[in-house]
């Protein structure tokens, strides 16, 4: 991480998110002393890291106590609990940092009240550091700000940053859910293998196997993911076949309209 002026750091939840989170800022050079973690209940594990690295541990938020960066890494439904007791950190240099799903920059505003803020998107292979975040900064967050913010969030993988609160929705509908879309392809690919005659954990195997590959070498090839389709794909050949299938009228486009759709109107329904 290149270093920049962060502050103090105040995270509330330490969980699946916000540990990945915290072990990243972590190992990229944040000092363990800039950070406070508000959590009624991390793991043994997850206290062990605050402990060696320094930071604070608060069951609860202390009292007169204020941060620089407000980062909320709590699921989306125990915000109305979560939020109350946390106005009295939130200073006018403060920048909140939310990662629930669906909750709107108003309603953090009418919690919290009229402050810096941003919406973030991570998604789950963030807790490799493999990640892909979405994110959408208020009017409020100066250039320092959203520098900090960037180089919290970057530690998971790379960060874009949209235009438009709206856009967060359909982020969180591409990218949010999108691990969800390719391990049920993982699903369908080896029951699909099963059903063509292979033992069931063989066919599991070789699906794993091969989106994880293929996964890689988009991930380090410089070919865009139609070129790479069609270097594996022989005209007249297996592959050429099997496309036929999932490319017609009927095959994986419209089916993945509809659905990146419904995740989008239900990331939109949770936000109302």
């Amino acid at each position: 991480m290149t270093v920049v002026q962060l502050g103090s750091i105040l995270l509330i939840g330490a969980g699946n998110m916000g540990g990945a989170m915290l072990s990243g800022w972590l190992k990229n050079g944040v000092p363990g002393a800039s950070v406070t973690v508000v959590d009624p209940s991390p793991s043994e594990a997850m206290k062990a890291i605050i402990s060696d690295a320094g930071a604070r541990h608060f069951t609860a938020l202390p009292e007169r106590f204020s941060a620089d960066i407000l980062f909320l890494a709590v699921k989306p439904q125990l915000m109305d609990a979560v939020l109350p007791p946390l106005k009295p950190a939130v200073g006018p240099g403060t920048v909140v940092v939310s990662v629930a799903a669906g909750k709107t920059l108003s309603y953090l505003q009418s919690h919290l009240g009229d402050a810096a803020m941003v919406r973030a998107m991570p998604n789950t292979p963030a807790m490799i550091g493999r990640g892909v975040t979405g994110a959408y900064a208020n009017p409020k967050v100066s250039d320092a700000q959203r520098e900090a913010v960037q180089s919290l969030l970057k530690v998971s993988g790379p960060v874009e940053w949209v235009s438009s609160e709206a856009d967060i929705d359909a982020v969180t509908a591409v990218s949010g859910s999108g691990p969800a879309y390719v391990f049920y392809l993982v699903e369908c690919m080896a029951e699909a293998g099963r059903k063509a005659g292979l033992p069931a954990d063989l066919a599991m195997r070789l699906a794993r196997e091969t989106v994880s590959g293929a996964g890689e070498l988009l991930h380090q090839s410089p070919e865009d993911a139609s070129k790479l389709r069609q270097n594996v794909t022989s005209p007249g050949g297996t592959t050429a076949a099997a496309l036929a299938v999932l490319m017609a009228e009927d095959g994986m486009q419209p089916l993945f309209d509809k659905a990146i759709a419904a995740a989008r109107k239900r990331a939109e329904e949770l936000g109302s």
